[in-house]
């Protein structure tokens, strides 16, 4: 009776570690066909507190963001150039756009407003701010407005456009590069 309670015990301790040494799925390496970079500054996927990470709920900071632009690049940066594509018309256009200013896209009711511009853009919790005067990872904070009401705000990223784009029917808009003062 001892050997077959021990056979027992033996047998449901190998069933339970069997069962606790599933291989865990593989996961694509960084960069792969598929997966989507995200700009420096940005939680990585996977990453606590980036989008989808494990663990259940995501917990964001809560309050205003701030914009920080350090004082090694207020001043240097006059303009961005933003790329207008009509979709309808198959045709994109540049436009080199002060900052702080307007662009009133033509034939539509849409008016882009530029604000800030980060040419090293780095996001932490709620601050924002600019790592460096150096273009590595160029950002231009827009807002959007078709007629009187708000569609877009965000940041456009010169070398990740199609994080956080500018969705409408008719227009994309990106952009392209930034100008230096003098």
């Amino acid at each position: 009776m001892k050997k077959q309670i021990v056979a027992v015990v033996c047998s449901l301790a190998l069933l339970v570690a069997a069962g606790a040494c599933k291989p865990k799925p593989k996961e694509p390496a960084p960069g792969a066909p598929g997966q989507q970079q995200l700009p420096p500054g940005h939680p990585q996927p996977g990453a606590p507190g980036a989008p989808g990470a494990p663990g259940g709920n995501v917990m964001m900071p809560k309050g205003e963001t701030v914009v920080n632009v350090p004082d090694a690049v207020k001043g240097k940066w006059k303009a961005v150039v933003l790329t207008v594509e009509d979709k309808k018309a198959k045709k994109t256009t540049d436009y080199t756009v002060s900052l702080n200013s307007e662009l009133k896209i033509p034939n539509s009711n849409l008016k882009v407003v530029v604000g800030d511009f980060l040419p090293d853009f780095k996001m932490d919790g709620l601050n924002i701010t600019s790592m460096s005067n150096e273009l590595n990872n160029p950002a231009v904070r827009v807002k959007v407005l078709e007629g009187d009401k708000e569609v877009f705000k965000g940041w456009l990223y010169q070398k990740f456009p199609t994080i956080h784009p500018f969705e409408h029917q008719q227009f994309g808009l990106a952009m392209k590069s930034a100008v230096k003062k003098g």
